[in-house]
């Protein structure tokens, strides 16, 4: 059975720091695209990462030099670091993965920065 469990959200203040996993299971990682989205109250599901199974990583230009998507291989995981948060960070996060007709979502977990 395939699974995709986040962890890791929280509330943090401004500037502060929070790491998102999600661990899968039922599947390997190996061949497949992951992407990290969020949806703020209100709005839209937006993509924020993703990175390639060939390794290049692609953020939206708001988390640039602030977050960090990566994977474990070893450990089927993969992650969201996220660094100088700021309130328009709020969110739910969803971590997503892809290969080809393939698409797996986990349930979100959620993300508060204020003060």
């Amino acid at each position: 059975q395939v699974q995709l469990v986040e962890s890791g959200g929280g509330s943090a203040q401004p500037g502060g720091s929070l790491r998102l996993s999600c661990a899968t299971s039922g599947f390997t990682l190996d061949g497949y695209d992951i992407y990290w989205f969020r949806q703020a109250p209100g709005k839209d599901r937006r993509l924020v990462a993703r990175l390639t199974s060939g390794g290049t990583t692609t953020y939206i230009d708001s988390v640039k030099d602030r977050f960090t998507i990566s994977r474990d291989g070893a450990k089927n995981t993969v992650y969201l670091q996220m660094n100088s948060l700021k309130p328009e960070d709020t969110a739910v996060y969803y971590c997503n993965v892809q290969k080809f007709y393939q698409t797996y979502w986990g349930q979100g977990t959620q993300v508060t920065v204020s003060s």
